[in-house]
């Protein structure tokens, strides 16, 4: 159901290309495919020799290729724009339609899906919503698998019910702005989503499910300012050996660093997708 689901949302909008490799890039909450470019991931992978096909578009009538003026090579990399303050199974949709997608365009090759912050659990919900397909490794980047408290703390700063709903409301936007509140508002079941597990919710379902045989590798950012994780994420939650589901089956890389993207993350993924896949039986942690 789920796949008939995916196929009939699909757009088809690129002939099939030669590659050897493909890396699939998703942005997290609040970002957009421009955020690796941006933040410098996307640069440092074309200096290693990743070469841009585009970027693929989330749209009302399903995914569409915004192609690239750059010639193709062996080595192709793709960045996702998703509607980030969407609730994450509607994000995971989308996503889920995109690596369908890239598997008629990439016949037979092997795609490394890699997604930050909450990209990498929309990323994780499309592969056990819709099958691996031709995805071979996950890579997350301070992905809040097990939640993060920042969430309860967004919804509940922008919930203006109550006797004092409307000063409340006052304060938050005086000190936060009015586009940032009503975005905020308007992203209210993406912050559910992304709340830390309980009965009923997306991730206490999530981190119980079966997931796809490949190879899953966290990058857990810790020992910044001394503390572990960072200033969205605890370090706990970003680390895929303490979700269930996953218990010893994920590679675990502590990397010093705030929760932001940054050119380093290319270094390092450049790096990590360059290895042949492997299925650790326990975590290890490399840095």
């Amino acid at each position: 159901m789920y796949r008939a689901l995916v196929l009939s949302f699909l757009l088809i909008v690129a002939a099939p290309a030669w590659a050897d490799r493909v890396l699939l890039l998703v942005h997290g909450y609040l970002g957009d495919a421009s955020s690796w470019q941006r933040d410098g991931v996307l640069p440092v992978l074309q200096q290693a020799g990743w070469h841009f096909g585009g970027n693929w578009q989330s749209t009302p009538a399903g995914v569409r290729l915004d192609a690239a003026l750059e010639a193709p090579g062996p080595f192709v990399v793709y960045t996702a724009n998703l509607p980030s303050t969407a609730p994450l199974a509607e994000q995971a949709r989308f996503l889920g339609g995109m690596l369908n997608a890239v598997a008629e365009r990439h016949p037979d090759v092997g795609v490394d899906l890699v997604g930050h912050s909450a990209g990498g659990v929309v990323a994780r919900l499309a592969l056990v919503s819709y099958g691996a397909g031709s995805v071979r490794r996950l890579v997350t980047i301070a992905s809040p698998h097990a939640g993060t408290q920042r969430a309860w703390e967004a919804l509940s700063a922008t919930d203006d019910n109550g006797l004092f709903g409307g000063v409340k409301r006052w304060f938050v936007k005086r000190a936060v702005g009015d586009e940032l509140y009503h975005t905020v508002r308007a992203s209210r079941g993406a912050l559910l989503d992304l709340a830390p597990p309980m009965p009923g919710n997306l991730l206490f379902w999530l981190n119980s499910q079966t997931h796809p045989d490949i190879e899953y590798i966290a990058v857990v950012r810790g020992a910044a300012y001394g503390m572990p994780g960072d200033e969205i994420v605890p370090a706990m939650s970003q680390d895929l050996n303490r979700i269930p589901a996953l218990q010893g089956r994920a590679r675990t890389v502590v990397m010093a660093s705030n929760h932001l993207l940054s050119a380093r993350d290319g270094l390092l993924l450049s790096e990590l997708i360059a290895k042949p896949v492997t299925m650790p039986a326990s975590a290890a942690a490399d840095r």
